[in-house]
C-alpha cells in the first residue's frame, strides 16, 4: 500500500523483502511488494525565533531523496528545532519547508507522511510489542491482512520476532529503542526524523544499534534526518553532516570533507576525536622563507597567509608523529600523560606555554615525564584567520 499520494509524491516499487525467518510452520509465502514514497526535505531560508531568542536563522538546505542527513551540534545550537518544525511540532517565523515538492508549513503533522522516533522509546507500556508496532497502522484504518504483514516484516528486519508477545517492561532498553524504530518504520512514511535515539543507550549497544540503523537505511533507503550531539555517531552513519552553531549552519558535506576541509575554527574543532590541535601563530619570515610562529614551531604556510599578521595553525592529533622524518616540522616536547587504548597511544604533550594531543603508536616508547621529539606533518596544516575564524586557503 502506498502512502504519501495525496502530496503528489512519485513512487517507486521494490523487491519484497524475503524473511524467511518469518515464516511460521508449514510452507511460508513470499512478503508482497510495496511501494516507498518519494520524497526530498527542503529549507527555504527558514528562522525560527522564542520572542528575542532565535533558535534558527536563516536554514537553507536540501536534503535528497534516500539520503541520510545528520543535523549535528552542541546543545542549543538549533538542530532539534529545525527537526521539529519538518515534523510540524514547530511552526516556522519565516521561510517555507517542503516535502517533494509540497510545501507542508501549514499542513498538520499527521497528514505529512514523516515518522519520528523520539530519545526516550514513548512505547505504550500496557501494550505487546506486537500493538506497539501496529498502532499507528490500527488508527490509519489500515486492513488487517497489511497490519499483519507489516509488523511481521519490520520485527524481522530488527530482530524483534521472538519478543512479541512481550510488554516493553520486559525489554532491555536496546529492545525498546527497536520497538520504536519498528513502530516508525512500519508506517512506511516518505521521510524518518530521529531526534537522538541512542542517546539512552549504553556504549557497547548505542554501537550495535547504530549498525543497525545503517543496516535499515541501506535497505530501505528512507530519506532521514537525523539529529544528535555526538560527532561519531554522526561521522558514521550519515551521508552528508549539516553542522550547526548558535541557530546557524557553518557547513554541510561528506564526513570526509569535514574532516579534512573544514571551512572555520568550530567545525574543525567540533569535528574528530579527539578534537584537533589549535595553536595562535604570528605570520613571520625565517630562512628566506613566510611561516606561521607558534613558539615552539615554525611551519610552512603553504600559500595560506593571505596577507594575515596573526593566524591560528591546527593540526589533528593523527596528524603528529613520533619521527621528523618526510619533511615533518620537529618538535620538542614533555610527556604528560600516555593514554593507552589498545590500538594506539593518546600522548598529551607540552611544548613551550602549549599543550596538546598526539595519537601514535602503541611501540611509542615513552611515559609520563619523558622528553620526546615529534613531527606535524606540513601538508595536514589547517590554517585559520585569528579574527574572523574563516578557513584560509592555499
Amino acid at each position: 500500500m502506498a502512502v504519501g499520494s495525496a502530496f503528489g509524491l512519485a513512487s517507486r516499487p521494490v523487491a519484497p523483502l524475503l524473511l524467511s525467518s518469518l515464516r511460521t510452520g508449514g510452507a511460508g509465502s513470499s512478503l508482497a511488494p510495496y511501494s516507498i514514497p518519494m520524497a526530498s526535505v527542503t529549507y527555504d531560508h527558514v528562522t525560527k525565533s522564542f520572542g528575542d531568542v532565535f533558535a534558527v536563522r536563516e536554514l537553507s538546505l536540501e536534503i535528497n531523496d534516500g539520503e541520510f542527513l545528520v543535523l549535528v551540534g552542541p546543545s542549543g545550537c538549533g538542530k532539534t528545532t529545525a527537526l521539529r518544525m519538518v515534523a510540524g511540532l514547530e511552526d516556522p517565523t519565516s521561510g517555507d519547508i517542503r516535502i517533494g515538492e509540497r510545501r507542508v508549513n501549514d499542513v498538520p503533522p499527521k497528514d505529512r507522511d514523516i515518522a519520528m522516533v523520539f530519545q526516550n522509546y514513548a512505547l505504550y507500556p500496557h501494550m505487546t510489542v506486537y500493538d506497539n508496532i501496529a498502532f499507528g497502522l490500527k488508527l490509519r484504518g489500515t486492513p488487517r491482512a497489511e497490519i499483519e504483514r507489516r509488523v511481521r516484516e519490520v520485527s524481522g528486519i530488527l530482530v524483534l520476532s521472538e519478543l512479541l508477545l512481550r510488554k516493553p517492561k520486559e525489554l532491555s532498553g536496546g529492545q525498546r529503542q527497536r520497538v520504536a524504530l519498528g513502530r516508525a518504520i512500519a508506517r512506511e512514511p516518505a521521510v524518518f526524523l530521529m531526534d537522538e535515539p541512542l542517546s539512552n543507550l549504553d556504549a557497547k549497544l548505542r554501537i550495535q544499534t547504530r549498525a543497525e540503523l545503517e543496516r535499515i537505511h541501506q535497505r530501505l533507503k528512507k530519506t532521514t534526518i537525523y539529529v544528535t550531539h555526538d560527532q561519531v555517531e554522526a561521522m558514521t552513519m550519515g551521508d552528508r553532516i549539516a553542522v550547526m552553531r548558535d541557530g546557524v549552519l557553518q557547513q554541510v558535506g561528506s564526513p570526509q570533507e569535514l574532516h579534512d576541509r573544514p571551512v572555520n575554527l568550530f567545525v574543525a574543532g567540533f569535528i574528530g576525536s579527539p578534537a584537533m590541535n589549535f595553536f595562535p601563530a604570528t605570520v613571520t619570515t625565517a630562512g628566506g622563507q613566510t611561516v606561521a610562529d607558534t613558539g615552539f614551531a615554525q611551519v610552512p604556510l603553504n600559500g595560506a597567509d593571505r596577507g594575515a599578521r596573526e593566524l591560528i595553525v591546527g593540526i589533528r592529533p593523527e596528524d603528529i608523529g613520533t619521527t621528523s622524518e618526510g619533511g615533518r616540522v620537529p618538535v620538542t616536547t614533555k610527556v604528560e600523560v600516555v593514554e593507552y587504548l589498545g590500538n594506539e597511544l593518546q600522548l598529551h604533550l607540552r611544548a613551550g606555554e602549549r599543550s596538546f594531543i598526539a595519537r601514535v603508536p602503541t611501540d611509542a616508547r615513552t611515559e609520563p615525564g619523558a622528553e620526546l621529539r615529534v613531527g606535524l606533518d606540513p601538508r595536514r596544516l589547517h590554517f585559520f584567520d585569528s579574527t574572523t575564524e574563516r578557513a584560509l586557503r592555499s
